[in-house]
């Protein structure tokens, strides 16, 4: 696959890893402090999720508009941009919540969300800075950001809290600081040679059409499980605050540790997992991904006690990043340098798409149906992906099965 090569270009990995530390840090603090200001601010309980919900609605529907702009523009202008619109976010949350805005508030969620599938596009620019066998390591590298962002984000969400007299508008504050520094990094990005595009893009070769690429069936497998992978964590995730706090009644610190442990465990394998996708394959990391999902669901099934949640929520962390890891390495291999954007595009529409939906859905799952029910309906999805590992491995020559 073409990189669009230079010397120099690794140390963009750095600076996204970098960049990727500062913007992802605005996520955790959305998604401890959303609920729990949406309980406060909402007309009824079932819309306490709303504002996280409207943050991944604003992931879903931004993916495509960004890529194209991408692909017009060069993706350094689209970065930078993608950073101030975070900080305008954290403005907006701020007012909205010294205000008790609760739309002005879901709206802020979904300007993160916008900002937030800028920041997704960190890892395909990572791949695209380094020779094709070091794909997996850079992937994995910038994702290694989200591990800082995991550790800063909950500890300012709760300094910020009281900070002012309204509760959280502080937090929302340091929102705002942490995507300015993200700009700032982020200027230090340089654009690879063959990336940056014409500004018509009827000139530009888009390579095979869609029906082509998507008939190979280990492009879904790459799909499936980037998509399930983040709408099952999504999903939990989501409800996991609410069903602490105010339904099992553990404190906002305890609620606060669960969160931060699980951030931590998404990023954390991000220091090895690259490594062990390009020595054992993809498809084996989607089954420990799988497997670590499968444990999830048990342990939060047999208690409601603090270390049920945490365990719980760690290993739903590892699981999310083996899946997403995997399916960000695998996608590559089934597209060329031409058609990079319209395939990520889709890709990221179908995981940041289901991610929403899961996202919207979780609150009213948790209080309509209860804990048990709403974990119990992440098994079929783990089946699902199953059966697409399944058939993407018929599709494969014997000859190349071992290395998938």
């Amino acid at each position: 696959m073409e990189r669009g090569l230079r010397k120099g270009m690794p140390s963009n990995v750095w600076v996204l890893t970098l960049a990727q530390a500062f913007a992802m840090s605005a996520t955790p603090m959305m998604m401890l402090l959303g609920g729990l200001i949406g309980v406060e601010l909402a007309p009824s309980p079932v819309l306490a999720t709303l504002p996280i919900a409207s943050m991944v609605i604003g992931v879903a529907l931004s993916v495509i508009p960004v890529s194209s702009a991408m692909r017009r523009f060069g993706r350094k202008p689209i970065f930078i941009f993608g950073a101030f619109l975070g900080a305008c976010s954290g403005l907006v949350a701020a007012c909205a919540t010294h205000f008790h805005w609760f739309i002005l508030f879901c709206f802020s969620g979904f300007m993160l969300g916008a900002a937030g599938a800028i920041v997704q596009q960190y890892r395909f620019a990572a791949m695209e800075s380094v020779d094709a066998i070091d794909g997996a390591k850079a992937a994995s590298r910038v994702l290694v950001g989200g591990l800082v962002a995991a550790f800063v984000g909950p500890e300012l969400a709760v300094l910020g809290s009281e900070l002012i007299t309204t509760p959280y508008v502080g937090a929302f504050l340091f929102l705002t600081l942490v995507c300015l520094l993200a700009a700032v990094t982020l200027s230090f990005y340089q654009e690879a040679d063959g990336l940056v595009v014409s500004s018509d893009p009827t000139t530009q070769g888009d390579g095979r059409g869609m029906g082509l690429i998507l008939a190979q069936p280990m492009l879904w497998v790459a799909i499936g499980a980037a998509t399930l992978g983040y709408a099952m964590m999504s999903f939990v995730m989501t409800a996991t605050p609410l069903h602490m706090h105010h339904m099992e009644h553990h404190s906002l610190a305890d609620t606060k540790w669960v969160i931060q442990s699980h951030i931590i465990a998404m990023y954390f394998p991000s220091l090895f997992s690259g490594y062990l996708t390009a020595k054992y394959g993809p498809s084996k990391m989607m089954l420990a991904g799988l497997l670590a999902y499968g444990v999830t669901i048990a342990i939060a099934l047999m208690g409601r006690e603090l270390l049920n949640y945490w365990l719980a929520l760690v290993l739903l962390g590892i699981g999310w990043n083996f899946l997403f890891v995997a399916g960000t390495v695998l996608l590559p291999q089934y597209y060329c340098s031409q058609e990079r954007f319209k395939v990520q595009s889709f890709n990221d529409s179908f995981v940041f798409g289901a991610q929403a939906m899961a996202s919207l859905s979780a609150g009213w799952v948790l209080h309509a149906l209860g804990w048990e029910v709403m974990l119990l309906s992440c098994i079929p999805l783990i089946a699902v992906l199953l059966c697409l590992m399944a058939w993407g491995r018929m599709s494969l020559p014997k000859t190349v099965k071992r290395g998938v």
